[in-house]
């Protein structure tokens, strides 16, 4: 049986305050429900997302701040800081993870791993990552991803923005440049190329050379 995950609980202490912040960041608002008395749930969608947040009155008895490590997958973290940059949103600069060495007053949710500022230094995918928060303090991680690990998406390929799909071609594009000074005269099968790139690219599959 399918089992999908489709709301994270946020805990907030000012409702309207948690509404304008997430409404100005772009998120659909899809409800917004108060029973006049004692309770009131509001739930947002980050554009392209199957997965929603909610908050609210008395929808939640945890503190409010203390949602932490929720991640927002991105295919290009600098154009996805950018964009927060220039709506008034605080978020601290990109930066990857130095594997195996820790330092403990670094924020909890990514590893307990040290920060080093600037993307991963060979663009992996899963690698590179920005850190913002809410006025309450739910903390967010944006995390770049253009590949998907062996096996982590099932069935046909999709996209779930123009934005992403755009990004994903420019991606094969470069990589068709490279693919025809290999060869050393220009592909007339570039469509089936860029497909086949697109599709390996999206299910973790070897990518075409």
């Amino acid at each position: 049986m399918d089992m999908k995950l489709e709301i994270l609980v946020v805990p907030v202490s000012d409702v309207d305050r948690a509404k304008e912040f997430y409404g100005r960041l772009g998120w659909r608002l899809d409800a917004d429900y108060d029973n006049g008395s004692d309770f009131r749930v509001i739930q947002f969608t980050p554009p392209g997302s199957g997965c929603s947040v909610i908050f609210g009155k008395n929808v939640t008895g945890a503190a409010p701040g203390s949602a932490q490590g929720m991640y927002l997958i991105v295919s290009d973290i600098a154009a996805a800081r950018a964009e927060l940059l220039g709506i008034g949103v605080k978020i601290g600069e990109v930066f990857h993870n130095a594997g195996g060495v820790y330092a403990g007053p670094d924020e909890p949710y990514l590893f307990g791993r040290k920060r080093v500022n600037g993307l991963d230094p060979e663009h992996r995918s899963y690698r590179s990552f920005a850190s913002f928060s809410d006025p309450d303090g739910n903390g967010w991680l944006f995390q770049e991803i253009t590949a998907r690990l062996p096996g982590r998406v099932a069935g046909d390929t999709t996209y779930t923005s123009a934005s992403d799909l755009s990004q994903a071609m420019r991606r094969a594009a470069a990589a068709h440049g490279e693919h025809e000074k290999r060869i050393g005269a220009a592909d007339p099968n570039w469509p089936d190329w860029y497909a086949a790139y697109m599709v390996a690219e999206q299910s973790g599959k070897e990518l075409p050379q």
